[in-house]
């Protein structure tokens, strides 16, 4: 009997020890993701690290990892029961990142001053550009039925599936709805992470340079690591359709060209554009966050700056159209993140929404080139009509209770800016989960409460 309780053990330990052998490069990404997130979380939207780690971080093998905020020195250090250690570093202006064969301090020089508008007294100035909400009245909206719908978005006191944490609704440019889970500790004011929402701020940067004449959809990606091989045929349309025919690889549950770039690497950039060529250019669509970390990268060398090009989404986009929450995140190089990193409230992602709903165009300033809304919404052909330029679309009625017209800023984990011009609509959800949450009947119920 001795022996056997002693053999037990001994097998569940060894067998624990094989798991860890087999699965280490693994743990790398998930204590990645919860140093990451949890920083940001802390530093950037100033959220309660115990409510992170039961809202952002619950869920695959990242609620086993263990996150030990340092508030002196703005960190977080993530492990896995005292393995694959990561640190994030938080830097003045520029958010979070991760730290990889770099001194902490060496990162900590780094900080920036965003040119945003100023924050304090919003409440006076009129919507869209402050938080003056007009007392408009549209006949043409139940307004029963519109409370009802956005309330049936969130959980009951006695459920916590849906995990959704604030819904703006917008119509004719007028907010005209809007809810938030303060049980979760999310207000009006809180910073909420775009995740991939961050692609459509990219294809609005790339906007502004073409409107600038600094680059043309059509032309050859200019990445001089491209010119000696297939890659020279990559144009700037195949990066924004993501129909590059590079070989990317975007799996989150698995050691890939994704994980590598935004958990194991100190350039994003770099990561994406040294990714083989596969497939001729426009033939295949195939989801990549490489390509706007491309996109982004590229931005950056023809802005010649690093100071013009932190601004220029500040100064070109935000400021112009109210927007004074969103911070947007870099890589510990110096690259927007493009792919996945940007944190505004929910009221500035209706915002930027707003902008595209308006056709670029804000309060009478041109912001995105003339046609440049029209071109988002075009289809890249590979995709079957699921996909524009950085946007996705409805094309093919994947929301059947959806009108066709919708085009949409997606993220992880459920997050989204939804404009429907045809009915006058930009709608946003925000939440921790989108597992049980159907993002089809949550419209679906808005666009019944309007005549």
């Amino acid at each position: 009997m001795m022996k056997r309780k002693i053999v037990i053990p001994l097998l569940v330990s060894v067998a624990l020890i094989i798991i860890v052998v087999s699965q280490y490069p693994k743990l790398y990404l998930a204590t990645g993701y919860g140093a990451k997130c949890m920083a940001t979380a802390v530093f950037v939207a100033e959220r309660d690290p115990q409510m992170v780690k039961l809202t952002d971080l619950n869920y695959s093998i990242v609620k086993y990892t263990q996150n030990i905020v340092d508030y002196e020195n703005k960190s977080v250090t993530s492990s896995f029961f005292g393995l694959a250690k990561q640190t994030a570093v938080y830097r003045e202006g520029l958010g979070c990142c991760l730290i990889n064969d770099v001194s902490a301090d060496s990162i900590r020089k780094f900080t920036f001053s965003p040119p945003t508008i100023r924050q304090k007294g919003l409440w006076r100035i009129a919507w869209p550009n402050g938080d003056l909400i007009k007392d408009t009245v549209y006949p043409e909206i139940d307004t029963v039925k519109l409370k009802i719908a956005v309330e049936a978005a969130f959980d009951s006191p006695y459920e916590s599936k849906k995990k959704t944490a604030a819904v703006v609704v917008l119509y004719k440019g007028e907010l005209v709805a809007e809810k938030y889970d303060k049980g979760f500790g999310i207000t009006p004011d809180t910073r909420m992470w775009g995740w991939s929402m961050n692609k459509s701020l990219i294809n609005a940067m790339v906007g502004v340079m073409t409107k600038k004449g600094k680059l043309d959809i059509k032309a050859s990606a200019p990445v001089p690591q491209w010119l000696n091989d297939h890659r020279r045929d990559i144009t700037i349309n195949d990066l924004l359709q993501m129909c590059s025919g590079l070989k990317w690889d975007e799996n989150y549950g698995d050691v890939s060209s994704a994980t590598n770039m935004l958990y194991r690497s100190n350039d994003c950039y770099k990561v994406a554009i040294d990714v083989p060529f596969q497939k001729e250019p426009g033939t295949e669509w195939n989801y990549s966050s490489g390509s706007a970390n491309i996109l982004s990268g590229i931005i950056r060398t023809l802005t010649g700056n690093d100071l013009i090009y932190h601004e220029l989404p500040y100064r070109e986009i935000f400021n112009k159209i109210g927007i004074s929450s969103m911070i947007m995140e870099t890589d510990a190089d110096g690259n927007f993140i493009g792919s996945s990193y940007g944190y505004a409230t929910a009221r500035d992602w209706s915002r930027f929404g707003l902008l595209y709903y308006n056709d670029g165009i804000w309060k009478g300033d041109t912001i995105l080139p003339k046609g440049w809304v029209n071109y988002t919404r075009t289809p890249a052909v590979p995709s079957k009509g699921e996909y524009g330029a950085l946007f996705w679309l409805n094309q093919s009625k994947k929301l059947p209770d959806v009108p066709e017209d919708m085009f949409t800023c997606q993220g992880h984990r459920g997050q989204r800016v939804f404009i429907i011009p045809s009915r006058n609509l930009v709608v946003v959800r925000l939440g921790f989960s989108e597992e049980d949450f159907c993002h089809n009947d949550f419209l679906k119920g808005i666009l019944a409460s309007i005549k």
